[in-house]
């Protein structure tokens, strides 16, 4: 399977796969007709407890994703969506947040990669 990462804001292309939303809340501004989301996995999103004390502190990150991988591991909703994920060449994740090293989207890549 080949994944990457993207920012839900940016124009869907071809070249994007199997495109699934990340987050838990819907991005601000996007019509759900013209998102173009093929899934939206909101099981593989960082809990709204997780999220809010992150609140996108980049110094925060290596603790908030080691939380988050902890969180995914133990949630018996993710292996379905990671089965489902499987059955797709290529696949994009797609995120809402406006710091593209710093969000969930790029923990979940670095966990799907390994």
């Amino acid at each position: 399977m080949n994944i990457s990462i993207k920012r839900v804001y940016l124009p869907a292309e071809d070249s994007d796969g199997y495109r699934v939303l990340v987050d838990r809340l819907w991005p601000c501004g996007i019509k759900k007709e013209n998102a173009k989301i093929d899934l939206w996995a909101k099981a593989l999103a960082p809990s709204a407890e997780l999220r809010k004390w992150f609140n996108h502190i980049p110094e925060r990150f290596e603790e908030f994703s080691k939380k988050y991988v902890e969180e995914l591991k133990a949630n018996p909703e993710v292996a379905p969506i990671l089965d489902e994920l499987r059955q797709h060449d290529k696949v994009t994740l797609l995120y809402g947040a406006k710091d593209e090293q710093h969000n969930n989207a790029v923990v979940l890549l670095h966990l799907l990669s390994v």
